[in-house]
Parts: C-alpha cells; sequence; structure tokens
C-alpha cells in the first residue's frame, strides 16, 4: 500500500510539473503572438544557459546571450577589428602603457525602476570604475579577472573619460577588453539582486531582459533607448525580440530547424550532417532552396596534446614518435569523410587560419614511409619493439581518433583510444594524468599571443594553459618579447618563429583549423559571420518576402 500511496504521488507531482510547463509555454507563446514571426529570432541552446550575468560569460551559450544584453568599451567587428562601443574614441600612450577611454553621453541603462523617476540613468566612467572592480573581486570569483591582469590601476578622470595603465605594454588588449567579461553593469542593480543578477540582467544592450525559466526558454525584448543607429540613422535593433529554447538533443534540434520553427542553427553535429551536407562541404540538393548556409575561419584548432612529464621511457617522451605521429595519418582525408569537409587540415602549425600571423607555414603533410622511418629509427635507439600509446578523447570526437588510431597501426605504432565524459577529460588534463588528450584551443581573443601563452613554461597547469608541460628556453625569449613589441609586424614575425619551433619539438599534433558554420532560414537577413563565432542580432532582419512560413 505505501509503494502504490508513493506511485500515486509520484504521478501526481510529475503531472502537475508537466501542466505548469504547458502552462508556461502557452503564455510564451501568448505574449509572443503580439509579434509577427517576422519580428522575433528564434534559436536553440544545447545547454543550458548558466548565468546572464557578464562577470560570468566564459562559455558561448552565456556569451551569445549576454552580447545581447551588454556593451563595453571597445567591440569587434566581423574582421575582428575593434570599433567604438560606449568609449567613441581612445588615446595609446606612446609606451603603450596607458589607454585613455572617451565614452559617449547617450548610452543608458535598461529601464528598471531601480533608478527611481526616470527608471534610468546615463552610463558614466564611474561604472567602469565598479565593473572593473567588481571583475577583480575574490568574493565575485568571476572567471574572467584574468582580462585585467596586466592592469596596473584604473580610474573615472570625470563622467566621460575612463584610464586604464597597465604595468606593461600589451598590443592586444584592446582585443582583451571586447570581451564580454569587460561589459558594463550598474552597481544599484547588483547590489538589490545580489547573487541573483544572473538571472535579473540590466546592462545597455540592443536588447533586454524578459523571461527566463532555466532549461525551457529565454525571452529578450528590444531595448528602446538602445545608442546604435544603422548607416541610415535607424536606430538599432531591427528585431522586436529574441526567443532561445533548451533543446539538448542535437537531432531535435536539426528537425525543430528544418520545420521552421527556429531561424539559425550552429555548428554540425554527426546525427545530421551526412543529411544536410555532401562530403565536400556543400548543401544536399534538397535544401539548397530552402535554407542558407555560411562558412568562414575560425579561431579554433583541433589538436592532440601530448604530456611531455611522463616517465623516460614512454614513447611520446621522444620526439622521433611525437614527429611519426604527426607524419602517420591523412588530415584531408579525415576532413573530406569524417567532418564533410568543414574545416581545413592543420598542416601549418598551431596558430590556425583567420589569424593575420597566420602565414601558411610548412607544418606536417601525409608522409607514410617518412613516419616508418622514424618509428623504426625509435626502435633501434631504444629496444622499445611495440611503442604502445592510448589517446584519450570524448565520444564527440571517437571517430577522429579511431581514424588516427588504424592509420597509425599501419606506421608501427600500436594506439588505442580511451573514451571518457567530457569532464572528466578537462580534468585529466588539467592534472597531467592523460599521455595524449584531444583538446580545442578557442581563441578568446583575436591575437596569436593566445595561442603561444599555451606553450610557455610559466603557465604550466594548474596555473596556466600549458597541458603539455613543454618547455624551451628560446620559446619562452621569443614569447616574452612578444608580448612587449608594440610593432604589430616584428610581434606577427616573433608568433611565427615559436610556432616553427612547436613544429619541430611536437608536443602537439594539429588536427584541422575548424570553420564556423551557419545554417539560417530563408528569411534572415544581416546576421554576419565571424573567426570567434560571436552572435550578433542587432542588425538581424527577417524578411517577409523570402519566408516559407
Amino acid at each position: 500500500m505505501q509503494i502504490k500511496s508513493i506511485i500515486k504521488i509520484n504521478v501526481r507531482r510529475n503531472s502537475i510539473v508537466a501542466l505548469i510547463t504547458l502552462l508556461f509555454l502557452f503564455s510564451c507563446a501568448k505574449k509572443e503572438s503580439q509579434y509577427t514571426n517576422n519580428q522575433v529570432f528564434r534559436y536553440n541552446e544545447h545547454s543550458n544557459i548558466t548565468s546572464l550575468d557578464p562577470a560570468f560569460a566564459k562559455d558561448q551559450r552565456n556569451i551569445w546571450a549576454v552580447n545581447q544584453l551588454y556593451n563595453g568599451l571597445v567591440a569587434l567587428d566581423d574582421s575582428l577589428q575593434v570599433q567604438p562601443a560606449i568609449a567613441k574614441n581612445w588615446i595609446i600612450s606612446e609606451d603603450g602603457k596607458t589607454y585613455q577611454f572617451e565614452l559617449r553621453k547617450d548610452v543608458q541603462f535598461h529601464k528598471h525602476e531601480l533608478f527611481g523617476k526616470d527608471s534610468t540613468r546615463n552610463v558614466k566612467a564611474k561604472d567602469f570604475e565598479y565593473s572593473f572592480n567588481r571583475l577583480l573581486d575574490k568574493n565575485v570569483a568571476s572567471p574572467g579577472g584574468w582580462v585585467l591582469q596586466n592592469v596596473e590601476s584604473f580610474h573615472a578622470k570625470n563622467d566621460s573619460v575612463f584610464t586604464i595603465n597597465l604595468e606593461q605594454p600589451f598590443p592586444p588588449f584592446l582585443g582583451l577588453l571586447a570581451m564580454k567579461y569587460c561589459s558594463v553593469v550598474p552597481k544599484e542593480a547588483v547590489d538589490y539582486f545580489g547573487n541573483e543578477f544572473r538571472a535579473n540582467p540590466i546592462g545597455t544592450g540592443p536588447f533586454h531582459f524578459k523571461l527566463w525559466v532555466e532549461n525551457t526558454k529565454l525571452v529578450l525584448r528590444k531595448n528602446p533607448l538602445y545608442f546604435e543607429k544603422d548607416k541610415n540613422g535607424k536606430q538599432l535593433p531591427y528585431l522586436e525580440a529574441v526567443a532561445v529554447t533548451f533543446l539538448p538533443d542535437k537531432q531535435s534540434e536539426f528537425l525543430q530547424f528544418i520545420q521552421g520553427n527556429i531561424d539559425f542553427m550552429k555548428s554540425l553535429d554527426a546525427s545530421y550532417k551526412d543529411d544536410i551536407l555532401n562530403t565536400d562541404g556543400t548543401l544536399k540538393e534538397k535544401y539548397v532552396s530552402k535554407i542558407n548556409m555560411q562558412t568562414g575561419a575560425y579561431l579554433n584548432t583541433e589538436y592532440l596534446g601530448i604530456y611531455l612529464d611522463v616517465e623516460e621511457d614512454h614513447p611520446t617522451k621522444s620526439k622521433l614518435i611525437r614527429q611519426a605521429i604527426n607524419y602517420g595519418f591523412d588530415r584531408e582525408k579525415m576532413i573530406k569523410f569524417l567532418r564533410n569537409g568543414i574545416g581545413s587540415p592543420a598542416t601549418s602549425g598551431f596558430i590556425p587560419k583567420g589569424l593575420p600571423s597566420f602565414n601558411n607555414q610548412q607544418g606536417y603533410l601525409y608522409k607514410p614511409e617518412e613516419a616508418k622511418k622514424l618509428v623504426a629509427q625509435y626502435k633501434r635507439e631504444t629496444g622499445n619493439t611495440n611503442p604502445q600509446i592510448a589517446i584519450t578523447t570524448n565520444s564527440n570526437y571517437l571517430d577522429l581518433c579511431e581514424f588516427i588510431q588504424r592509420e597509425l597501426q599501419k606506421i608501427g605504432i600500436d594506439a588505442k583510444v580511451d573514451v571518457i565524459p567530457p569532464s572528466t577529460l578537462r580534468q585529466g588534463k588539467a592534472n597531467g594524468k592523460l599521455p595524449i588528450f584531444r583538446a580545442s584551443w578557442i581563441a578568446d581573443y583575436p591575437d596569436a599571443e593566445n595561442y603561444m601563452s599555451l606553450f610557455y613554461s610559466k603557465n604550466f597547469t594548474p596555473n596556466g594553459p600549458n597541458y603539455t608541460h613543454f618547455k624551451n628556453e628560446l620559446f619562452d625569449t621569443l614569447y616574452e618579447q612578444s608580448i612587449k613589441e608594440v610593432d604589430v609586424k616584428k610581434r606577427y614575425r616573433l608568433y611565427q618563429k615559436m610556432d616553427s619551433i612547436i613544429i619541430a619539438e611536437a608536443p602537439i599534433v594539429p588536427l584541422y583549423y575548424d570553420e564556423v558554420i551557419r545554417f539560417t532560414q530563408k528569411n534572415v537577413i544581416g546576421l554576419g559571420i565571424n573567426p570567434i563565432d560571436m552572435l550578433d542580432l542587432k542588425r538581424v532582419i527577417k524578411d517577409k518576402k523570402n519566408s516559407r512560413y
């Protein structure tokens, strides 16, 4: 009887939860119905957004939402050039250490009763002073505090001038300031909401917060006070609203997109890639007239990392084996058949296409005979006639790693593939427990320093991103020169020299330079595409003439 009662209670409880969910979705649909389909932009996130506070804009899911709600001093355009945002201009001192920003005087926070009778107020330099101090506050524990690690001081000179002093010159600094961590927030709102500011965001962005039910739906509305205008003087944004759903299943998302229920779909998943794309990366004929596809360079290098602090007799301690792995598989074949042509073979080092310092230098091509010679040399020198390695990955990249496994066996390396959950993979990589691990590095800001920092010896994990524990005195010297070099061309040459050292010493196995891929409905205009895969909706229009629905 007790078991039956528990079952009845659980059934009743589940029914109530289901009913509440249905009522909520109906309510959302009713609220959205006041706008036409061409006024609301809809997209899906596979994982729930964890915070709408820019201090916690670490993952793309959070960054995309935060980008609609907030602004910083500067922003990046689709060509990764730094453009004015709340700062209308700036001056950098000759020694490269002092940045003085002049703020616009027409930027207002989103309307809220916290601001008193006017329901809003203008942004002042003191707001940036507060926002930067908050980013550094240990009690806030923002993952973005590192952005200001080279900052000696900052202060508001007056209401419209904000000054930042660096400890030493750092040319990529403006690009760092474009990160969403550096967005301005109002002290009144943070003080009032406390930890719940994450779910009650107030910023200056093109859209303001309307509704968020975690794991279900996020709704943003047009900000009527937004300061930016298009080239014809029309106020941005054009859309009335943005609606985000949280379907975790990528196949379900694909079906929703094909049915026209969402306007945009990012990336490519193995569950549907062969249905939508040919092996050369073009759209299948049945979709050409129904949807649009955009691709472009992405500041993301996919690679296998090789942990170098292993035992002396481990095969990957030898550069011969590391180079043999690099020569031992066909990257072009891998991209064509396993990625449907999305991405390009990483045959030019670690710095990806899309960065100006990428120079197409000679890396590792497919040379199986050269790989066999290197393996044979290793066997002669060590007496190890059966070198064994293990590649650790998560399930999303299993097909790539199994392809490499089969190719390495042909050159005399006994390889196996271990599959573990993503969280376990991250921990193992950070703790040095994985001799070879599948990884990717997506740029936080558009400068190759972001990539070279992975091999600087003072950045050994867990204190930095040097997961391989690579150490090279010449590399370290060049790196230290590069972060002080103000001359852009000289800095790029230093990056390229460092990248050539990485190619020669082979602490990693570059796999491919990723591409941004975006699918949209035919009526979506002005979405754009960029190498950091930022979602910017303020100039998006949904054209009635091209709508299928």
